[in-house]
């Protein structure tokens, strides 16, 4: 058995089957670029595949150096990939600038970093595995656009490219070349994808037939970008490439057709997403952050549970029983959680604090807990767990605390005091909870009514509105 077939052997022991099945397949059928930067949620949707499953199988396949996890830094304007990252902890920087939109943003996990998957050289080598070898726009293709990008199949990219382009060239490392082109009127991009410099062209005014000049120089240290007028007529482009490695620059026309293919846009794995997953959490939850790094996610939902009264719980039934039963009742909540997308952060003595992407996971999880706690104390004959439940979303830090990864910031704060405030006959949630309109559909489907209350919250200096679910 080789060593590739006894990874797939151990990965059919912790994954789908399914999932597994279909991962293999890829592996020994897909072209080279399937099996770069996979986009998991698109590899879901072609093979009719749980995205869940399909994302457990690349997670332990990873954890079984299979394939390699990538944290690209997005532009959300062009959709180019502007840093490829091994691990999040290499995301460092406070904003990423992209020089094709002349644009800075700042790296927020669930709008501009994507997480990707290549499968690993010890597996199968593809062509990405030495970019600098690929074809000019293999390479951008690959290698510069996220897979969040919908674009042309590979067969028909190089054309569809060069009908966007007036000219480009590749350029060895210390080498020079020119380019001789005619300026049409409009707005021309000088665009080197490797070292992601560029330059602008806005060519306007009277044709001219005299030859202008422009000098653009490579080197490893991005310069701002850079805007020239000039004239419809020829231009001598002089290129310097003060690299150690070939450069590709390419004279884009910003026009229609260009800005139709870089609008068109599909769902990608953000960072938000992954690091709400349960398996993710399980596989390298505690290595995820550096201990010093706050990385911003812009919104992200909380659920805070509770149990009510168990001091007098443990009193009544003993230590080992009691124990049992809070055992048991972290089960239900765990794997209720993880059914809606969501992921266990930590719990704190009885309580459990839980994370999901969107709020109507979050709702549907915590209607999830209620029916599972009600069949959990029937099979007990009595009702001796009783769940306090609490929610509310918005903007927070991903942070490392206590060597695992969890989260800081007024979102976490009022969330769980949005849960002391709830009782065992109901749900407390946050007016941005509500107002998600697939959040209400859940609540009015469940036959139940959100009805607002102004309430006191420690460190808020207003009375604040929840709604009380029920």
């Amino acid at each position: 058995m080789s060593d590739t077939e006894s990874r797939f052997s151990v990965l059919r022991q912790s994954a789908d089957p399914a999932a597994v099945a279909a991962l293999e397949a890829l592996v020994r059928d897909g072209a080279d670029p399937d099996l770069n930067r996979v986009n998991v949620i698109e590899f879901a949707e072609q093979r009719n595949l749980p995205m869940e499953k399909a994302l457990d199988a690349f997670l332990h396949a990873s954890r079984l150096g299979m394939f390699d996890m990538s944290w690209n830094i997005l532009c959300p304007g062009c959709g180019g990939v502007l840093h490829a990252n091994a691990t999040l902890r290499s995301v460092d920087r406070s904003e990423y600038n992209c020089a094709i939109c002349a644009a800075h943003y700042e790296p927020t996990l669930d709008e501009v970093v994507e997480v990707s998957f290549t499968v690993n050289p010890r597996v199968r080598r593809i062509a990405a595995h030495t970019p600098h070898e690929l074809p000019m726009w293999e390479y951008v293709r690959q290698m510069f656009w996220a897979s969040g990008i919908v674009l042309p199949p590979p067969e028909d990219f190089a054309k569809h490219m060069q009908d966007m382009v007036l000219d480009w060239v590749e350029i060895g490392a210390g080498e020079k070349a020119t380019m001789s082109v005619q300026l049409p009127p409009g707005f021309i991009i000088a665009f080197e994808p490797v070292t992601h410099a560029a330059v602008f062209m806005d060519i306007q005014g009277e044709p001219t037939r005299e030859r202008q000049e422009l000098g653009i120089v490579f080197n490893q240290v991005q310069s701002p970008t850079a805007k020239h007028m000039m004239r419809p007529g020829p231009l001598r482009l002089t290129l310097e490439n003060r690299t150690d490695t070939r450069v590709l620059p390419a004279l884009f026309i910003a026009g229609d057709a260009l800005h139709h293919m870089l609008g068109r846009r599909k769902q990608f794995l953000t960072a938000q997403r992954l690091l709400t997953h349960q398996t993710f959490r399980n596989l390298f939850g505690a290595e995820t952050l550096a201990p010093d790094q706050r990385l911003k996610i812009t919104n992200l939902a909380f659920v805070f549970t509770d149990l009510k009264a168990s001091t007098e719980l443990y009193e009544r039934v003993g230590d080992l029983a009691a124990y049992e039963l809070v055992k048991a009742h972290f089960g239900v909540l765990g794997h209720a959680v993880a059914s809606e997308s969501g992921a266990v952060v930590k719990t704190i003595g009885d309580a459990v604090m839980a994370t999901f992407p969107s709020s109507d996971r979050g709702i549907a999880a915590v209607l999830r807990m209620r029916e599972a706690m009600q069949r959990l104390n029937e099979s007990h004959g009595r009702e001796d767990l009783m769940l306090k439940i609490g929610m509310h979303e918005g903007p927070c830090l991903a942070v490392t605390l206590n060597d695992r990864l969890d989260y800081f910031g007024q979102t976490v704060n009022i969330a769980s005091r949005v849960q002391a405030l709830a009782d065992s006959a109901s749900v407390f949630a946050t007016e941005p909870v509500i107002s998600h309109q697939a959040s209400s559909e859940l609540i009015s489907r469940a036959g139940l009514k959100a009805t607002p209350r102004k309430c006191a919250l420690r460190g808020i200096a207003d009375d604040y509105t929840v709604y009380e679910i029920g």
